[in-house]
């Protein structure tokens, strides 16, 4: 197993920087997902790991080694790709047989470990077919006994669910934590999906326009996000921003429509233009949260989802949508005055002119 260490990596394109800085040490065994939307450098950075593409400026290391230089096929890595990247005319036993085959490993011992990674993955009565014969859980499931056979120091993921279906997507993140965790080899992941990251992941890389806004577990990053961009990507909904000022006290924060939220300890000087968040999940109707600013939601649009309800509407004065998600079991209609609440320190405070967390 291995070490992965990103140290100050850049990576630009003639004069455009698309990596900016990069710093992140995962440990041995460490599931890594970076996460963030199309464009933000997170599959460019997985293939400088790879060695797919060249590193500009920095370092990375592998289980302590350098390997800014090295090929990929000495770096002890293995990938899985989104398009599987199988060969059509082998069998699923010569596609996950042919790289050992090609490093000269004696028959018995290929056998023996394509064997194994069929049990594991469980591909034990397709070893004869030929990729077109099998469904795409099936392919991916293929494409990642390739790569256990190999036994590699990292695993490294470039959105290998994004071509499944949804119902598949929940059953091959199950099967990957389950393997990963079986394994205990150390993974980078790449996704979009936030549900994939928050499921899958040990630690979390958000990543926004070549920089990477925070690192942390899910939990960490959805309770205490380090930005508003972090804010706004992880969740579902998207938190709720409003923006502010804060008040002569250092605690309390007016917004639009005349409200003031009072926070659990002081955040900024007076005066100071902030934006104040919260999460849908965490307006509740206001009779249960005493003591609390009540916010009048007009509601505009009602999502029924089964076990929740999702309310889109605006507060009297703003011009800002508001969501509320509450029980499946709420009665609302378009036109009704909803009376919600906080949950006591549930509310996040970020500068308005950075977008970077304070003290909230």
């Amino acid at each position: 197993m291995a070490t992965i260490d990103i140290r100050s990596v850049r990576k630009s394109y003639a004069q455009t920087e698309v990596i900016k800085g990069i710093d992140c040490a995962i440990a041995d065994g460490e599931f890594l997902v970076m996460l963030g939307p199309s464009g933000c450098g997170k599959s460019t950075l997985l293939r400088m790991v790879a060695g797919l593409e060249p590193i500009t400026k920095g370092e990375i290391a592998i289980g302590g080694r350098v390997v800014n230089d090295l090929e990929p096929k000495d770096r002890n890595i293995a990938m899985v790709f989104q398009n599987y990247a199988l060969y059509p005319h082998m069998s699923v036993y010569e596609n996950m047989a042919y790289g050992l085959k090609i490093k000269g490993m004696p028959k018995a011992e290929i056998d023996a470990a394509v064997k194994e990674a069929a049990r594991i993955l469980e591909l034990g009565p397709f070893l004869d077919r030929k990729p077109r014969q099998l469904s795409g859980g099936q392919r991916q499931r293929v494409a990642m006994g390739r790569a256990i056979v190999r036994k590699p120091q990292v695993f490294l993921f470039d959105e290998p669910l994004s071509n499944l279906d949804a119902k598949l997507r929940t059953q091959m993140r199950v099967e990957i934590k389950r393997l990963q965790s079986q394994l205990a080899v150390t993974s980078l992941y790449v996704t979009h999906d936030q549900v994939e990251a928050m499921t899958l992941a040990d630690r979390i890389m958000v990543m926004n326009a070549g920089v990477a806004e925070q690192v942390g577990t899910p939990l960490e990053v959805y309770r205490r996000p380090a930005s508003t961009f972090v804010a706004g990507f992880i969740g579902a909904p998207a938190m709720n921003f409003m923006p502010g000022r804060m008040g002569a006290d250092g605690r309390s924060v007016g917004v639009d429509g005349g409200l003031s939220f009072t926070l659990a300890e002081g955040a900024a000087a007076a005066g100071r233009p902030v934006t104040l968040g919260v999460r849908p999940e965490h307006l509740h109707p206001a009779n249960e949260i005493p003591d609390a600013t009540t916010i009048a939601l007009r509601v505009e649009l009602v999502e029924a989802l089964g076990a929740d309800t999702v309310v889109h509407g605006r507060i009297e004065g703003t011009s800002g949508p508001i969501l509320a998600r509450l029980p499946g079991t709420a009665r609302v209609a378009i036109g009704d005055v909803l009376p919600l609440a906080p949950a006591p320190g549930e509310l996040h405070l970020f500068d308005a002119e950075t977008g970077r967390r304070m003290a909230a």
